[in-house]
């Protein structure tokens, strides 16, 4: 059967979440399993994750690696795989387990009416998992809220989303595969119109195994995105609002390099 969906993953150190979310992904997908391929971006772990992703090849899932020893980065691991996928439909998730694969099919739904699939953490009735710590709450709504005037979704921030590979495809040159939230740069690049866009709620969980990636560097390459996004979408004279914003998230950048200290 022909190729409709492709799952993208980027990954780093992510070997013992590779099998869990592979099997939980096609089992949610159930009659769609046979037309969904799952890609993982590895950059070099070194981890056991290809021969991990070639055992569950072995027992009939339809998953591959793309392991990448010159290149590193979320955003352009996702822009690795985009470009690699065979399917008309493109969804983006986190390695982690944080996006729950069970969500997948439900977004692909919805994506074959939009253009472009938000999964958000932030819609009434969705919680945060209650382990969730209070300083990355912090610094996630404060990214949050500087990404407010680039784009009237709810979850910009967010990893898990879907979008038509037509809409990629025409905006490659624009995308900057460098950035660090590349589901904001995506949305302002492409000029998806609103009515194209839909939100997906989701229940947002802690990682249980692995270790989290952000870092204060993490911080600064969100900075310097939000910093590019501003002048492309509204020209040089945004960059004092763009400087002040990035004074306000500092802030935030701060706490979590105490917390890490401490």
């Amino acid at each position: 059967m022909a190729i409709e969906n492709s799952i993208i993953v980027p990954a780093y150190h992510e070997h013992d979440n590779i099998r869990p979310l592979t099997t939980r992904l096609f089992a949610a997908l159930e009659s769609e399993a046979s037309s969904t391929e799952l890609i993982f971006v590895d950059d070099n772990s070194n981890d056991g994750s290809v021969e991990e992703v070639d055992a569950l090849k072995a027992e009939g899932f339809n998953v591959s690696i793309i392991v990448r020893t010159t290149e590193r980065g979320l955003s352009s691991a996702v822009v690795r795989g985009f470009m690699e996928a065979k399917g008309k439909y493109l969804v983006c998730m986190d390695a982690d387990l944080q996006h729950p694969p069970e969500r997948v099919p439900a977004l692909l739904h919805k994506l074959h009416s939009y253009a472009f699939v938000l999964g958000t953490r932030y819609a009434p009735g969705v919680e945060m998992d209650k382990d969730w710590p209070l300083y990355r709450r912090i610094i996630s709504s404060g990214a949050r809220t500087l990404a407010v005037p680039l784009t009237p979704v709810s979850d910009p921030m967010t990893g898990f989303f879907g979008i038509q590979k037509e809409y990629v495809t025409k905006a490659a040159d624009h995308i900057n595969a460098q950035g660090f939230k590349i589901a904001l740069d995506i949305l302002v690049k492409t000029g998806i119109p609103s009515s194209s866009i839909a939100e997906l709620p989701f229940s947002f969980g802690v990682r249980t195994v692995g270790e989290s990636k952000l870092t204060g560097k993490v911080m600064i390459f969100y900075l310097e995105q939000l910093k590019e996004l501003y002048i492309y979408k509204f020209g040089l004279p945004a960059i004092v609002g763009v400087l002040l914003a990035l004074v306000v998230l500092g802030l935030f950048a701060l706490v979590l390099l105490v917390k890490m200290v401490v």
